[in-house]
């Protein structure tokens, strides 16, 4: 086999390749210089943590905080135990030792993740402490966070070894997930099937609303940004927010206190990625303090490149790299606790795409031809306010957020003469919540209320239209320990919206959401767990490309959206061997899709059917199963789902499906790393195996199989412990295929947007 990289990048000439690899050298010798300056110099984050002593269940929920640690507690592991107190700059480690002196409860520390209580053995050593380090037992990707029967994870350290380019990178990991296209401003993502839009998604816990073009993505994320994402699948808490019908993902950013080191005050970085498929340069640079009490940080990423070619060989056109993106915050901690914190993050993405940037090209049957590609400008920003007590006290843990979110898109109006003018989408949301935590022996109950003010608006010079809507919640959700080897989650909430539509009526709906989930150790090593959920959601506003400012609402208006939850399933750990299997199922009824009008060439889905009210029932139904295991320096993951998606009763496709749904079928996905301690050395890899799948309307031609593998490597010179260098393999076999999840791939007058063909890439990054 004959590699080849990047297409014509070894026929190029010496002084094109000598540029590209000092493009990639020159962010390596300026982090070099920089650390020259008189700075402490960064290793492993150390945070301050400020934790009194109280009931051993709140201790624990500040100690996650304060050490960015997600925490798992065993069932009735703190009742009638009191913490000590911590202070001071420790390791988290160090902290939760004292934290849990004289307890005599055992935990361990692995892969970003704190586990108290739950082992059997220990790992025959002892640290001098009175609580015992055990051996780990946790899987990267098992449901940690807040401890909710659905929830799963992506962690710190799965991040940097994923380093992701884009979200769909973020996710490859996780068979359940599926990210369509192959350029970050149009991919979306689907959770069991279902599309995001269908979901309470956050950024750093406030609502985002961009519901904005079917041929964009509805949430632009820079994932270099991410310290975290939370995926609650199907089953979401009632605090995860309003509108979740099939579950929620929140994405959490970087802050001051996952970056800096025990004893250091100021701090950064500079990355810098090279991509030899379309030669595209992806830079970052950061910088981040801290001095008593004020924290800042501040992160900036500038992306330039080509379009890249296809496993195919052929230039995908559209795809070129010109993105520019930025996360600042900065934050006041009070000697009292009390913090606050300002944060603000903003993504531009603005170059040539496919005239349908979801799509290689569609013939549409006009009598006029389309361009190929137009312009298209994306920009999304979300600002959010957060006040929290870092030192509650048992009943008393309050938090405060207010979020601005929105998102635009500016695309070219074409017709038969040629292009005519400039139309812009909206979205926009006003958000925010007061909540506070009761900790007690047995678990938490969380309680507040949210409220949220959207709008999606089209200026278009022709026909501009806007929907609005204003939602007020209660809500409440308690975690619960009750007995031996049993945790419980329940809650409901009741919400209140006001929908105003494109012709000015209103409409006003209210409906109550509740949700109920449980794990049962039926012995040390497996465990059951169940959950339901019925969500009401209210009226979704409508995409601002199809609205119609002559729309007819009738008498009553749209019909709210709710949804019904299902999921069963065992789980197996045992001496970092791991093991589940989960049964779910997903029904949401009367999801709205509006058309901007129907005519001959496109009939009303039933008589007398509105456009505004156009809407359609939703089954997404599987299973997934997984395994794996894990030692001290690395892991192995295996994970295998089944889903079926209909929509009104047939196989969905990508058009039934937009804003709802995509088809999914079997994945498979591998996944492995080690790391060679005495080398600093850490290689690894992935493969994605999507058998062909023939749940299709009758006629449809089945979805292709295909097989993708990437690899890498990572190493950190002990000569040089401030650097980290990267190489890794991208589509190793140069698999020419569309993800599952990209639009078009059932209709015969659809090229859909392929994937990028092998690709090699080299990254370098540098502390100081």
């Amino acid at each position: 086999m004959t590699l080849q990289a990047g297409g014509e990048w070894w026929q190029r000439s010496k002084r094109e390749k000598l540029l590209a690899f000092r493009l990639l050298a020159s962010a390596t010798g300026s982090a070099a210089l920089l650390m020259q300056a008189p700075l402490v110099m960064a290793q492993e984050p150390s945070p301050h943590f400020n934790i009194p002593a109280q009931p051993l269940a709140s201790a624990i929920n500040v100690y996650g905080r304060q050490s960015g640690l997600q925490v798992s507690l065993a069932a009735a592991t703190s009742q009638g135990v009191t913490s000590r107190a911590v202070s001071g700059n420790l390791s988290a480690q160090a902290a939760l030792g004292q934290l849990l002196e004289g307890t005599g409860i055992p935990f361990s520390i692995s892969n970003g993740t704190a586990v108290i209580g739950r082992m059997a053995e220990t790992s025959g050593g002892d640290d001098g402490q009175d609580g015992t380090v055990l051996s780990p037992i946790t899987v990267e990707g098992q449901p940690v966070g807040q401890g909710d029967v659905s929830e799963t994870v992506i962690g710190a350290e799965q991040l940097e070894r994923l380093n992701p380019i884009n979200i769909a990178d973020a996710f490859r990991q996780e068979a359940g997930v599926q990210v369509g296209s192959s350029l970050p401003m149009s991919q979306k993502v689907y959770v069991r099937g279902v599309e995001e839009t269908n979901l309470a998604v956050s950024i750093d816990g406030a609502r985002q609303n961009n519901k904005v073009f079917h041929h964009n993505a509805t949430n632009l994320i820079d994932p270099s940004f991410l310290r975290a994402v939370e995926i609650d699948s199907g089953i979401a808490p009632a605090d995860a927010g309003p509108g979740a019908l099939a579950g929620s993902i929140n994405y959490m950013t970087r802050d001051v206190a996952d970056l800096l080191a025990d004893g250091q005050s100021v701090g950064g970085f500079v990355t810098s990625t090279y991509n030899f498929n379309s030669d595209t340069v992806v830079t970052g640079l950061s910088a981040y303090g801290r001095k008593d009490g004020l924290d800042v940080f501040g992160y900036f990423t500038f992306g330039k490149g080509n379009e890249f070619r296809g496993g195919n060989g052929d230039v995908v056109a559209g795809t070129e790299t010109n993105m520019l993106s930025g996360l600042g915050k900065i934050g006041y901690e009070f000697e009292s606790g009390h913090r606050i914190e300002i944060s603000h993050d903003r993504v531009v993405d603005d170059a040539q795409r496919p005239y349908r940037a979801n799509a290689g090209s569609v013939d549409s049957g006009s009598s006029w031809e389309e361009p190929e590609t137009r312009n298209y400008r994306l920009e999304r920003q979300n600002t959010v306010f957060t006040f929290k007590d870092t030192t509650p006290e048992g009943w008393w843990d309050p938090t405060i957020k207010l979020g601005y979110g929105s998102t635009k898109v500016r695309v070219g109006i074409y017709n038969a003469t040629g292009y005519r003018y400039d139309d812009t989408g909206t979205t926009a949301t006003l958000n925010g919540k007061f909540e506070n935590r009761f900790s007690f022996d047995i678990g938490n109950v969380v309680a507040g209320f949210d409220f949220y003010r959207d709008q999606a608006e089209l200026d278009d010079p022709v026909d501009a239209g806007a929907e609005k809507s204003r939602n007020i919640g209660l809500y409440a959700q308690a975690r619960l320990d009750p007995w031996d080897r049993t945790r419980l989650s329940f809650g409901a909430r009741a919400d209140h919206q006001w929908f105003i539509g494109a012709d000015e009526t209103n409409f006003t709906n209210a409906g109550v959401s509740a949700n109920i989930s449980g794990e049962y150790d039926l012995t040390d090593i497996f465990t059951a767990k169940a959950g339901f959920s019925h969500v009401w959601a209210g009226v979704p506003l409508t995409e601002n490309f199809v609205i119609n400012p002559g729309w007819d609402y009738g008498p009553e208006g749209p019909k709210p959206v709710t949804s019904n939850n299902y999921l069963i399933g065992l789980e197996a750990d045992h001496n970092g061997f791991t093991a589940q299997a989960t049964v779910f199922r997903t029904e949401i009824d009367s999801a709205r899709t509006p058309f901007y009008r129907y005519s001959a060439a496109v009939p009303a889905p039933f008589p007398g059917a509105l456009p505004a009210l156009r809407a359609r029932d939703l089954v997404s139904q599987g299973f997934e199963i997984g395994a794996g295991y894990e030692w001290a320096t690395g892991f192995v993951k295996v994970g295998y789902v089944h889903i079926d998606v209909d929509v009104d009763g047939l196989p969905a496709n990508s058009d039934s499906g937009n804003y709802l749904a995509t088809p999914v079928g079997d994945i498979i996905t591998v996944s492995a790393a080690h790391r060679f301690e005495e080398w600093n050395l850490t290689i690894g890899g992935d493969i994605e195996i999507a058998p062909e799948y023939d749940h299709v309307v009758s006629g449809a031609p089945p979805y292709k199989a295909y097989e993708v593998v990437n690899v890498f490597t990572q190493w950190k010179p002990e000569q040089m412990p401030h650097f980290t260098f990267r190489a890794e393999v991208k589509n190793l076999f140069d698999a020419s295929y569309a993800d599952r999840a990209t639009y078009g791939q059932e209709f015969g007058n659809v090229r859909p947007l392929f994937e990028p063909g092998r690709s090699f890439l080299m990254s370098a990054k540098a502390s100081f």
